[in-house]
């Protein structure tokens, strides 16, 4: 009787035996404690053989879904293919400031002051700071204004407005002013440059040279030399505009790209400075988009800053300029009312479409209803281009004979947080006799990102 009650008590024993080293139990009591400690035992296996046979399924179906985990840690671990978004229009509140007025960036004074004085006879035309604050770039014209074909030069300057050294050669020119960037980490330059046409300098006359050496002043500032020829080795250089790297002090310049027939529009860093992402296109695409008045288009690509290495993104014409993730694992840009975003990483390109016309579309609506009133309903404009209107906004947004003013296509990205990118949309054009576009309507939209949702039954 003993043994079946210490047999169907085993939790008693075990309090008995609980209790101290006093208590010494008998050997019916021991063997009773083993079986306890065996299926104690068994059951743990059985526990830990069932989770890995879970988890070999989560992840077998995770393999043939193509993603790396169910439950990603990061956004930047998601591909590009398998983002969901959401879209909030018209959130200009929540844009921070200086994207919202596009206030002109202001002239380093030191180096304002340099120019005022000691360079009246060039126009400084813009200067671009380094991350750090310790250096600024000069980006001016020689002859003293606006050149007709926005070509400029490039000077290395201290923040303090010290002249460390010209940057191009005499055959060298710059392109496209917003086109010149320092990296995030402050080690290197990047700007789009081509060929500088008529750049060989004349020889002096004879009867023009000095008759004896200048006086050497230890003490002097460095001041910009007439000819940079002595200073700075000869590069490589192409018909159509390019993209050129140069480290921190202005040397070891060196074209990034050599495909001459392509034109690179613009560049973008990426945070961790290892690569750069620029728009392309050939001359006629070019003058195509000059003849419409409109932005220039490129398609998206990715060189990486060490080697020159290009990945092409996309096949078509993109038209607001990329933008990294804060990642560095994405880039984005955007056509009409689509947003594009692509893997940075891999060769083969990787990426997605989200397309955004129909949201913008009722948005637009609802806007020309509240903010342009006009006639008491959502002002449209028709095929001829005349404005019409209709009491009921999404009446007018789904209308095959209209769409309203305030629809327009997306014309800049800003990739703030990994799951938030900030969209643009409005109306540029460019007309004759103009120099500055014609800007209407612009709007700022929240582009929410998340991982989409996997079902794994």
């Amino acid at each position: 009787m003993a043994a079946r009650a210490s047999y169907h008590s085993p939790f008693k024993m075990s309090k008995k035996i609980k209790q101290g080293n006093h208590a010494r139990p008998s050997s019916s009591a021991a063997a009773s404690a083993a079986r306890v400690a065996q299926v104690s035992r068994v059951f743990v296996a059985c526990v830990l053989v069932a989770f890995m046979l879970g988890a070999g399924g989560c992840r077998r179906v995770s393999e043939k879904l193509g993603i790396s985990a169910v439950r990603p840690r990061e956004l930047r671990d998601v591909p590009a293919a398998r983002l969901a978004f959401r879209l909030e229009t018209d959130r200009d509140e929540v844009v921070p400031e200086p994207l919202k007025t596009d206030t002109p960036e202001e002239l380093l004074a030191p180096v304002k002051a340099q120019f005022e004085t000691s360079r009246k006879d060039e126009a400084l035309l813009r200067t671009v700071v380094s991350p750090d604050g310790q250096r600024a770039l000069a980006l001016y014209d020689p002859g003293g204004g606006q050149p007709a074909d926005n070509t400029f030069r490039i000077d290395l300057y201290g923040a303090d407005g010290m002249f460390v050294r010209n940057i191009l050669p005499p055959n060298l020119e710059g392109i496209t002013l917003s086109a010149v960037a320092w990296s995030p980490d402050a080690q290197w330059i990047a700007f789009i440059g081509r060929e500088r046409p008529n750049a060989t300098p004349s020889p002096t006359p004879p009867d023009e040279l000095p008759s004896a050496p200048p006086t050497f002043d230890p003490n002097a500032s460095p001041v910009p030399t007439a000819s940079v020829a002595p200073f700075i080795a000869p590069v490589p250089v192409f018909k159509t505009d390019q993209i050129y790297v140069a480290d921190r002090n202005g040397e070891n310049l060196r074209p990034l790209t050599t495909r001459d027939g392509l034109i690179y529009l613009n560049l973008a860093w990426s945070p961790d400075s290892r690569a750069l992402a620029a728009l392309a296109c050939r001359q006629d695409e070019l003058d195509a988009r000059m003849n419409e008045g409109r932005e220039f288009a490129g398609r998206p690509r990715i060189i990486e800053r060490a080697d020159g290495k290009e990945r092409l993104l996309d096949d078509q014409l993109m038209d607001a300029p990329l933008v990294w993730s804060p990642d560095s694992a994405k880039v984005a840009t955007a056509t009409e009312t689509d947003v594009a975003i692509y893997d940075a990483a891999g060769n083969a390109p990787t990426g997605a479409r989200l397309p955004l016309r129909d949201a913008l579309l009722n948005a637009s609506a609802a806007y020309d209803a509240s903010k342009l009133k006009r006639a008491g309903g959502a002002a449209t404009t028709t095929a001829d281009g005349k404005a019409n209107s209709s009491g009921d906004p999404a009446a007018a947004a789904s209308s095959s004979s209209g769409t309203p003013i305030s629809f327009n296509p997306i014309i800049r990205l800003e990739w703030l947080q990994p799951e938030t990118l900030l969209v643009r949309t409005g109306f540029v054009r460019y007309y004759q006799n103009s120099p500055e576009p014609t800007r209407g309507y612009l709007r700022w939209h929240v582009l929410h990102l998340s991982p989409q949702a996997v079902v794994l039954s």
